[in-house]
């Protein structure tokens, strides 16, 4: 079957991998494919410990910077330990990895705390910085290293905000840097491979997306209650960031309940969940390649357990109806988060002829793709995924792409663009109609009624109070 799919339809439908130009500016082409780059990592506790132990083994680090010192602490003690774990292994890997990080504990990348500080003082040795801090920073941090002319890659999600999204979007284009966005299931074959095989018709015509995630909002009722002894090592100031100054309270740094400083399991989990049904069926083109004097529109609508405007709730049913994009025809695109009725239906259509052990493991996250041959259903990263029924997709290669370019990693790609070579599959451009698309998602379950969009615009049309809930208010000196 994977013989007779076809190249031309597959092409014809992409022009590129995403749709998208994949050569980086010519501003970059200075640094050399032989050449180490000097990254810069803002947030290294959390998510940001992944690039503590990984981006070190891959580039030189030379600047460090977090707004606890507990975690920049940490990151050094990461590097002594796992450097002193692995300087005997048998795993040549793992013993270069031992060298890298006993330079760092030796010559040690310099600390800051204010990350506007490490872009002036470290401006003519960073060559790139990554930003893994909490989601109402991304922006801030990611529009400062752009505006400094480095090279960005920001974790998912994006940004907490459309108007951040579309704002970093015009940035990475005005300054011709090269940026990323870390939903790292677009970098894997397994991906690559599905993207290919919807492109090319093996499931017959698109008519269903499902994407769920088992994990519901926190439905916080009030704020949290007094004040608490602020950590010495802590600068709530810089914590906040653009966010209206308040007392401390650790509840505020779990940021995923509250909306003012998270973005819930739309940007936690559909950053991947979503992804391949996105770009698969050339939804970011609504925003990037909307036709000569077309003005999509985009309608969302949202069942949830009630709004919430202070916190996220406890379950919701998004559904983005989306207008033909080129060939393709109109489709509803539906997110499922917490218990949503009716997510129990498509988990049972998605399980196929699958072990209860089986059913299980693919649960919590995933996305079901239907067609009017088959479906594919993938893994929460959409980092793998089968096509169902089993049967009729029998030796079916699922493993690695064989149409588009395989990839080295997010990060890899990332450092590759730097030195002159292709931009990144996330990079701003369709990481920003991504995040766009998913944050319209938290703001049509803050009404009752469906919202229209304009993504040209970046304009609700029919509801001004959505419309004005596409961007935010920042405080003095932290504005965009």
């Amino acid at each position: 079957m994977a013989r007779n799919l076809n190249r031309r339809r597959f092409l014809t439908l992409t022009g590129t991998a995403v749709g998208l130009s994949l050569v980086a500016p010519d501003r970059v082409r200075g640094y050399r494919a032989n050449e180490s780059i000097g990254v810069a990592l803002v947030g290294v506790g959390g998510r940001g410990q992944w690039f503590v132990d990984t981006i070190p083994r891959m580039q030189r680090v030379v600047a460090i910077c977090d707004v606890d010192r507990r975690k920049v602490d940490a990151a050094f003690k990461h590097w002594q330990d796992a450097g002193a774990k692995m300087a005997g292994s048998p795993h040549e890997w793992e013993r270069r990895a031992a060298a890298e990080f006993g330079k760092l504990v030796h010559d040690r990348p310099v600390p800051f705390e204010d990350f506007r500080q490490m872009l002036e003082k470290m401006a003519s040795q960073i060559d790139g910085v990554v930003v893994a801090t909490p989601d109402h920073t991304h922006a801030v941090v990611s529009a400062a290293a752009i505006r400094a002319g480095k090279p960005v890659f920001c974790e998912k999600p994006l940004t907490r905000t459309l108007h951040e999204s579309r704002a970093l979007r015009e940035l990475a284009r005005d300054n011709g840097v090269v940026t990323a966005m870390g939903n790292q299931g677009t970098y894997g074959g397994p991906f690559r491979r599905a993207l290919e095989l919807i492109r090319n018709g093996a499931l017959g015509d698109i008519t269903e997306v499902h994407v769920w995630n088992s994990g519901g909002g926190a439905d916080q009722q009030q704020v949290p209650e007094g004040t608490e002894p602020k950590p010495p090592e802590l600068n709530w100031d810089l914590w906040l960031g653009p966010a209206a100054d308040r007392p401390y309270h650790r509840r505020w740094q779990q940021r995923n309940l509250w909306r003012e400083f998270g973005t819930c399991q739309l940007g936690n989990w559909g950053s991947h969940s979503a992804n391949l049904g996105f770009m698969a069926l050339n939804a970011h083109h609504l925003w990037l390649r909307p036709g000569e004097g077309q003005r999509p529109t985009v309608r969302v609508e949202a069942k949830h357990s009630g709004i919430n405007r202070l916190s996220f709730p406890r379950w919701e049913h998004v559904l983005w109806h989306l207008p033909s994009r080129g060939a393709l025809a109109p489709i509803t695109i539906n997110w499922y988060n917490g218990d949503a009725p009716p997510v129990k239906d498509v988990l049972r259509r998605a399980a196929g002829d699958a072990r209860e052990k089986e059913e299980n493991a693919w649960r919590f996250a995933g996305t079901l793709i239907v067609g009017t041959k088959g479906s594919i259903h993938t893994t929460g990263h959409n980092m793998w995924f089968r096509l169902l029924p089993a049967e009729e997709f029998s030796g079916v290669q699922c493993e690695r792409p064989e149409e588009v370019a395989s990839s080295r990693g997010p990060e890899q790609d990332w450092f590759a663009a730097i030195q002159g070579g292709p931009a990144p599959w996330s990079n701003f451009d369709y990481a920003s109609a991504l995040n766009e698309f998913l944050m319209l998602g938290n703001v049509a379950t803050q009404f009752d009624a469906s919202i229209d969009f304009d993504p040209i615009a970046m304009k609700i049309t029919n509801n001004p109070a959505a419309d004005a809930l596409l961007t935010s208010e920042y405080r003095e000196g932290w504005e965009l």
